[in-house]
């Protein structure tokens, strides 16, 4: 019996020791996570894990948009903006149109550039063309974009600041017919300028081939919208 009371009293001297010793690691354990060192390593360390997170989402999702960019989707969407910017060759159904001086010689005291070819003449041609349902078009070998220029430069004109003497060539892509008949158009543009002697030839074709614009694209003072750029 001595034994056993013995033996008791020392699990229980080691139960109040273990106790203890558990109360005080506690203690210090509350102690540590309540100083600021501790807090500011606990909250990094969420932090690191937040952004660990974040990072594999990112990740995800640019591997998603390499995949969408690859893809025919956006693919075509890219070659439909190029093909609208001008920077790649087309072909189609369309017609060809060919102007060239008038060979009607003056009368005594009449404007002899009433017989001339000049920059108003192609535009009013391109306009219809245009209006006609044109989706591309191009003089001698310039393709035509939203900052191409015609004007006259002495005896020649200047298309995309390249010069070029009569008879000038316009192609278009479109629905052949309708831009014919808008041309063709009574009291129209090409009666107009057939009136002075210039000719005018208009022919349909089921390929006509526009090059691509040649020139390179410069913006000093346009930007996008909000930094966004479209790919």
């Amino acid at each position: 019996m001595g034994h056993i009371k013995q033996g008791q009293i020392a699990i229980a001297l080691v139960c109040v020791v273990l106790g203890i010793m558990l109360a005080v690691q506690y203690r210090t354990t509350q102690d540590i996570r309540s100083t600021i060192p501790y807090q500011r390593v606990e909250d990094l360390a969420q932090r690191l894990t937040q952004t660990e997170k974040e990072r594999d989402s990112l990740a995800k999702e640019v591997e998603k948009l390499r995949k969408n960019a690859s893809s025919g989707e956006m693919s075509h969407e890219l070659e439909l903006i190029k093909m609208g910017a001008g920077t790649i060759a087309l072909t189609g159904p369309g017609v060809v149109v060919t102007i060239d001086d008038s060979k009607r010689p003056s009368k005594p005291g009449e404007n002899p550039n009433l017989y001339l070819i000049h920059d108003d003449d192609i535009l009013k041609v391109i306009n219809e063309l245009r209006a006609a349902g044109a989706e591309a078009i191009a003089v001698n070998d310039q393709r035509l974009i939203a900052t191409s220029e015609i004007r006259c430069a002495g005896p020649t004109l200047s298309v995309n600041n390249a010069h070029y003497a009569p008879p000038y060539e316009i192609r278009a892509i479109g629905e052949a017919q309708t831009m014919e008949n808008a041309l063709r158009l009574r009291g129209g543009v090409a009666e107009t300028l057939q009136f002075w002697g210039i000719q005018v030839t208009i022919k349909t074709e089921d390929k006509v081939d526009i090059p691509a614009y040649k020139g390179s694209f410069r913006f000093d003072y346009a930007k996008p919208v909000n930094g966004e750029v479209k790919q």
